[in-house]
């Protein structure tokens, strides 16, 4: 009986976190100015994140990769507009918005 409390605490917590989480990363990325480029799933000046994170979706190397473009930039990815890069972005915000960008479906 406690083994299962025990469990449904933790699937309990998990699923209340994970909204909040979003909301943070949410608001990271308003801070950070990457909502006036992309929205969460509508393409702008640069694409949608769901499309991102769909055409990432199963690459075990995509995180890192992202992380990279955020940082440095990247151009011809998604079309001819490129991306510049985010240097007032720290790398362990850029690997949060990376994971909540992936995590979108």
């Amino acid at each position: 009986m406690k083994r299962l409390l025990l469990t449904l605490a933790a699937v309990t917590t998990a699923c209340v976190a994970s909204p909040v989480l979003a909301a943070d990363e949410s608001a990271l990325a308003k801070a950070k100015g990457c909502f006036a480029c992309h929205t969460t799933d509508k393409k702008l000046v640069g694409p949608a994140y769901k499309d991102v994170a769909k055409k990432f979706e199963g690459d075990a190397k995509a995180a890192d990769e992202l992380v990279g473009r955020v940082l440095k930039g990247s151009s011809g990815v998604w079309g001819p507009v490129p991306m510049p890069p985010n240097t007032t972005v720290k790398e362990e915000e850029a690997k949060k918005l990376v994971a909540w960008i992936l995590s979108l479906k």
